[in-house]
């Protein structure tokens, strides 16, 4: 069986974003009918998390490590098929700063009428896939194309481990 890292090289996760929303929108659509749009996007959201927050972890295990050159490596996969289009401002050992200046994600989920969940079935994975992949990165990001912005915003910090925040 293939890992989702594997997948991911395939395919391409643009690819990937959009065979899983096909699937996922008429569920989300069924479920809401049912027992409610928001309890339905929130259990959407939370198991997403979960996900990629796993994903987190089986890729540093697969790269063989879990740091910031290896992040910046991993994000090739986000970019295959020009799905992202990005502008460095900072790469160091301990930073990796950068902005998304063309989402394709976000351009895909409103082609298949799907923006609104654009957000939960993509970018929503950011912050959880940074936990998994490495409990002491933080991702700082204050805007998303997705939510109509000019471009998102990614700021990734890895502290000492065993550091407390903020200091």
């Amino acid at each position: 069986m293939l890992s989702d890292a594997e997948i991911n090289e395939r395919v391409g996760v643009l690819m990937r974003r959009q065979i899983e929303a096909r699937i996922i929108a008429p569920l989300v659509e069924a479920f809401a009918a049912e027992i409610g749009r928001e309890r339905t996007l929130e259990i959407v959201a939370r198991t997403i998390k979960e996900i990629a927050r796993a994903q987190g972890r089986q890729i540093a295990e697969r790269a063989g490590g879990n740091g910031i050159p290896e992040l910046v490596a991993r994000s090739a996969a986000w970019r295959k098929d020009d799905a992202l289009e990005t502008v460095t401002l900072e790469q160091s050992e301990t930073v990796y700063d950068y902005n998304v200046t063309r989402c394709r994600y976000a351009e895909m989920y409103k082609e298949l009428g799907i923006p609104e969940l654009g957000f939960v079935l993509s970018c929503n994975r950011d912050f959880s896939f940074g936990e998994g992949f490495n409990p002491d990165l933080r991702l700082m990001r204050t805007q998303t194309i997705m939510q109509g912005a000019p471009f998102c915003d990614f700021r990734y910090r890895l502290r000492e481990p065993g550091k407390r925040e903020g200091g």
